[in-house]
Formats: C-alpha cells, structure tokens, sequence
C-alpha cells in the first residue's frame, strides 16, 4: 500500500488527461486551494460518489493530562470532519455499491 502525494495526483493528471506535467500539477494546486478556501469560510465540500467534507466547531472543554493528572482547559477549535459516500465504503468495504441508492447521495 502507497500513499497518494501532489506528485503521484498530479501524474495521473497527466497521463489521463494529456496536459504538461507542470499544467497538470497547476490544475491539482487549484482544485486544492479551492478546497481549502470553501472548507476555511466554512462550507461544506460534497464530491459525488467520494464523500462530504465539513467543518465542525468544538467547544472548550476540560483535558487531563494523563501522566500527571492534571486538569487543563482545552480551548475551542474547529475540526475538520469527512464523512465517505456510500459508494466509496462500498468500494473499500470490496462489496457492490447499492444499484437502489443515487450515485450522489450518501445517506445523510
């Protein structure tokens, strides 16, 4: 099992679509700057048949730390949440997707 990188996308880009290397690396930095500008202003990011990235804010809370066992504040914080599509569990899962469910609906 490899990890996917900007490189090995940015490849694929170019051996599926024909564009240079550097057109197709530049078309990858775009879609993820896009990503990342619709995630910073706190939309929902939803990739048919993929899944549905969201942000979700966190409240303060009280942590403990577990060697000491004291308590400190944990401050808010937004976290980032990705929930996959049906079709992509399926897919991980090695079963068929649902023929019944839309390619675009992932259940929520």
């Amino acid at each position: 099992m490899s990890t996917v990188t900007r490189a090995t996308l940015a490849e694929q880009i170019y051996d599926q679509v024909g564009l240079s290397r550097h057109e197709s690396a530049d078309i990858l930095e775009d879609i993820l700057e896009r990503m990342a500008r619709t995630l910073e202003a706190g939309d929902t990011l939803k990739i048919s048949g993929f899944g549905t990235f969201s942000v979700r804010q966190k409240g303060q809370r009280t942590g403990r730390n577990p060697k000491t066992g004291v308590e400190v504040p944990i401050l808010p914080r937004s976290v980032l949440v990705f929930r996959p599509s049906q079709l992509l569990r399926a897919h991980v899962n090695g079963q068929a997707a649902d023929a019944d469910q839309p390619e675009g609906d992932d259940g929520e």
